[in-house]
């Protein structure tokens, strides 16, 4: 292949990139409705318990969970099986339960009570991985950052964005492929993609408003 032939390669690259984030916009928009909280530490904890489970499961105990502990005191000093009580509803409640007492107990003890800001500070914490700490930040404090689930992963692969074999290695390739005022946003429009139309059993390629630029099909 000549010099030539591989610019305009990626040049078409760039193309249905855009194409598709145009697209996904279009489809799924550019924010999405956030969990109900009233300071960092209530929505870290959301994040938390949104892990394998879905958001209505989440939306549905955090009334009575910010009822129940309005502060990260009441978190502390509360026994390990109330705050399973308050939670049983959603996925992996027990090590959940474990971890946001072990969270909130490091917040008031070691970080002032305030979540950082910085993401290597914020997966110090019990129960943050990458992907939490990525979301918490992009939506409390609006830093710009990809988040890989097993939507992201999956569909990347499938359009051509990433051939990475771990989450880590494509949220790099994301980041540069996709436009920094994408990052936060193709985390839910994936999800919702992989859900409704590129599913894991199946890619529904018929059904789907952006086949004509997927890597899929060329």
């Amino acid at each position: 292949m000549d010099k030539n032939s591989r610019y305009e390669v990626n040049a078409g690259k760039e193309i249905n990139t855009r194409a598709i984030l145009d697209m996904l916009d279009q489809m799924y928009g550019t924010s999405k409705e956030g969990f109900s909280f009233g300071a960092d530490w209530q929505l870290l904890v959301a994040i938390m318990l949104s892990a394998q489970s879905t958001d209505k499961q989440v939306d549905e105990v955090l009334p009575g969970l910010w009822k129940r502990f309005p502060d990260l005191q009441s978190v502390v000093d509360a026994d390990l099986s109330e705050i399973e009580e308050q939670i049983k509803s959603v996925g992996l409640y027990k090590n959940k339960a474990a971890n946001i007492k072990k969270c909130c107990t490091k917040l008031l003890t070691e970080y002032g009570g305030k979540v950082p800001a910085d993401l290597e500070q914020v997966v110090k914490l019990p129960g943050v991985g990458r992907k939490t700490g990525t979301l918490f930040l992009a939506d409390f404090y609006g830093t710009p950052g990809v988040t890989v689930d097993t939507h992201v992963f999956r569909i990347s692969h499938r359009i051509g964005w990433a051939e990475g074999s771990t989450p880590a290695k494509v949220e790099q390739e994301l980041m540069r492929v996709l436009p920094k005022e994408h990052w936060n946003r193709i985390n839910f429009q994936l999800i919702y993609h992989g859900r409704a139309v590129c599913t894991a059993r199946k890619a529904r390629c018929e059904e789907c408003r952006i086949r004509e630029w997927c890597g899929k099909r060329l």
